[in-house]
């Protein structure tokens, strides 16, 4: 049987206006299989197979976004502002495989598209005001209803013990090649556990976060560049405001791409990180706590080296984590990130909210 006839029979399963005619695979994602599916009535989907590698509790993960995409719905005025659950034929929200595997369909939205750099101060605060819509449409959801679908996520604390057991073992025998990087880390380890701790003390509260908060994440209107609708909700769970802040700093106002080889492209964008903190800020700043307008700068910079230490101990332990296209390409996803540190470090006082 052809994939496409078994993605049409699989996608048959959901509740189509009409019978599947086109069924390919679909964007840039390197997590979840996406496919774009047509039907017979014209009417077009997202079908997409749920990673059970990288989320071991697909029906939390089902179960969080099913709620939050309800709360949503009655915040927004336009249903293209959500991204909207098809259900099955037995009235579910998501459809399970003999095999085990959990694949859910989504409405596509017309006119829409993703953009994977910010090619203008416009692009990023419209990203801004997109994710500072989405926490503060959801500022009263409460968030502990929702599961931690991937545990102690942004535990920075926990992500520098997962490195040290890395650097330990060097499985591959990696470690000598990456003593810069491995030292920068480590000295700046005791000041990583800043957000955690707070977070314990109750000094920053619990919210619903997006978690990954990258510029891709958002459908665009192609013809105006508006954002339209927040995507990819599988990392939706409790979490800190000033870190979903920090992830999109740390990704937007990069002036090269995560991987980059050649380190001296990687800079800080000034223009982009005020473009993005004023969008931020016009949306959700009347929702934030005085201790979360203070630890803003603090999201940046603590994510950024949260994130080399998981490239870093990928790399370490043969690249078991993230998908590589190239050999070294964690160790240069690390490199970028340690530059974007030290980028924030040299800038620090232009980043005070």
């Amino acid at each position: 049987m052809s994939d496409f006839a078994l993605l049409s029979q699989l996608a048959q399963n959901f509740q189509l206006d009409g019978k599947p005619l086109y069924c390919d695979k679909y964007g840039n994602g390197n997590i979840n299989d996406t496919y774009l599916l047509l039907d017979s009535s014209g009417r077009v989907y997202i079908l997409q197979k749920l990673n059970k590698s990288v989320f071991k509790d697909p029906e939390a993960v089902m179960r969080n976004q099913a709620e939050v995409i309800e709360f949503l719905k009655q915040k927004v005025s336009a249903k293209k502002e959500v991204a909207s659950l098809v259900p099955t034929k037995y009235n579910a929200l998501w459809h399970v495989e003999p095999d085990g595997e959990y694949w859910r369909l989504y409405d596509f939205i017309q006119e829409s598209v993703c953009l994977e750099s910010a090619a203008s101060l416009f692009v990023f605060r419209e990203c801004a005001r997109a994710f500072g819509k989405f926490q503060a449409s959801l500022s009263d959801f409460p968030a502990e209803k929702l599961v931690e679908t991937i545990p102690r996520f942004h535990d920075t604390p926990f992500r520098y013990t997962n490195l040290h057991e890395a650097i330990d073992k060097d499985p591959v025998g990696r470690v000598k090649e990456c003593q810069r990087e491995i030292n920068f880390l480590l000295q700046r380890e005791k000041e990583c556990s800043l957000l955690m701790d707070l977070k314990a003390a109750g000094v920053l509260p619990l919210r619903v976060t997006h978690n990954d908060t990258k510029l891709s994440n958002i459908l665009f209107n192609k013809y105006t560049r508006k954002a339209m609708c927040i995507i990819d909700l599988d990392t939706v769970m409790p979490g800190l405001s000033v870190t979903d802040y920090g992830d999109a700093i740390r990704y937007g106002a990069s002036t090269a791409a995560e991987d980059e080889v050649d380190l001296s492209k990687v800079k800080l964008s000034l223009p982009h990180f005020v473009a993005y903190t004023e969008g931020f800020l016009s949306v959700i700043g009347d929702s934030l706590t005085s201790f979360e307008l203070d630890h803003l700068r603090d999201g940046t910079r603590i994510i950024t080296l949260e994130l080399a230490t998981r490239f870093l101990a990928d790399y370490l332990l043969g690249d078991v984590y993230f998908k590589i296209t190239r050999p070294r390409q964690n160790l240069d996803r690390t490199r970028t990130q340690v530059k974007m540190a030290e980028e924030f470090e040299e800038h620090w006082n232009s980043l005070e909210i």
